[in-house]
């Protein structure tokens, strides 16, 4: 039975973030480092880390900074900092992994979902170069590089929001999701709106920096490696980010290695989606990344045996 290990990741500034690692039953094929989108925290990703694990993959998560648990008082909420600040994070927690992937003699992957997935994508052209040199590959989940056409505030309050950003930097800001729209399985929206740490509450600062980093992508002023592997998982009926962005973006991917795999009418949390479709995303992932951690295809393409 998997037991994950909670702990705390001091950051330079001092800052303290919640962490949380899935460890296999057996010996690791492949660590993961994944995060997590807008409104959200770790412990609500259901089945995807556990699933993950039964397939080898050592899963790492971690509360952003100004979200989930990684918040201490309501003034830190959706106090993330600017884009500097946010990848500078991302970076500290891959530093603190790559010793343990060298030791194991396993390869490093990076998976971010909605705000994370534009994240991700962010830091595989902008992170440390000594750093991007040791990850093996990209999964975006349902990535943020637009709002779906239904979502997208218009241009003139986007424009007045930014030039706020740069007067208040720190007001906080309520950006309400609609629940219903986030997944399939209505119970799941339940749980999302009755959660305290999903708590919409972002800064100025940080939702212009949010819709920045997706809009550098979108318009291709941020350039990715092309030498890494890229794996783009979104469903055609999400209403919050958009899918045909995703799909025009990976068009223009130039990577050799690259896949997207599109989930015809799922909503945006696809690890979060009814029944077996859950499942059926956590084993895509695990699959796609196996196959590039140099596991024989009979291990990669293997079903867990029991359903967690």
């Amino acid at each position: 039975m998997l037991t994950p290990k909670t702990r705390r990741h001091t950051l330079p500034d001092g800052h303290k973030l919640y962490t949380k690692t899935w460890i296999p039953t057996t010996t690791p094929h492949a660590l993961l480092l994944f995060v997590h989108g807008f409104s959200d925290h770790i412990n609500s990703y259901y089945t995807l880390f556990p699933t993950l694990a039964c397939r080898g993959i050592q899963s790492h998560a971690f509360d952003q900074r100004g979200w989930g648990r990684s918040v201490q008082t309501p003034s830190q909420r959706g106090l993330t900092g600017p884009t500097a600040t946010v990848l500078n994070d991302i970076s500290s927690i891959i530093d603190s992994l790559l010793a343990t992937a060298a030791s194991m003699s396993v390869p490093v992957f990076l998976m971010g979902h909605s705000m994370g997935g534009a994240e991700v994508l962010q830091w595989a052209a902008r992170g440390p170069s000594d750093m991007r040199s040791q990850i093996r590959g990209y999964v975006a989940e349902s990535p943020y590089l637009t709002l779906h056409t239904s979502a997208q505030p218009r241009r003139m309050i986007a424009i007045a929001g930014r030039l706020a950003a740069k007067v208040l930097p720190k007001r906080q800001m309520v950006q309400k999701l609609q629940p219903r729209w986030l997944c399939r399985d209505p119970a799941v929206c339940k749980k999302w709106e009755d959660d305290e740490l999903c708590h919409d509450t972002g800064t100025l600062e940080g939702l212009a920096g949010m819709m920045d980093r997706g809009a550098e992508l979108n318009c291709d002023r941020i350039v990715v490696e092309d030498e890494k592997s890229f794996w783009i998982g979104h469903g055609s009926g999400d209403r919050v980010t958009s899918f045909e962005s995703s799909k025009q973006w990976f068009g223009r991917l130039k990577a050799k290695d690259k896949e997207f795999k599109e989930y015809p009418g799922w909503f945006h949390k696809l690890h979060a989606e009814p029944g077996e479709d859950k499942i059926t995303f956590a084993n895509d992932v695990a699959g796609w990344i196996l196959a590039r951690a140099n596991i024989q295809r009979t291990q990669a393409l293997s079903e867990p045996q029991s359903k967690l």
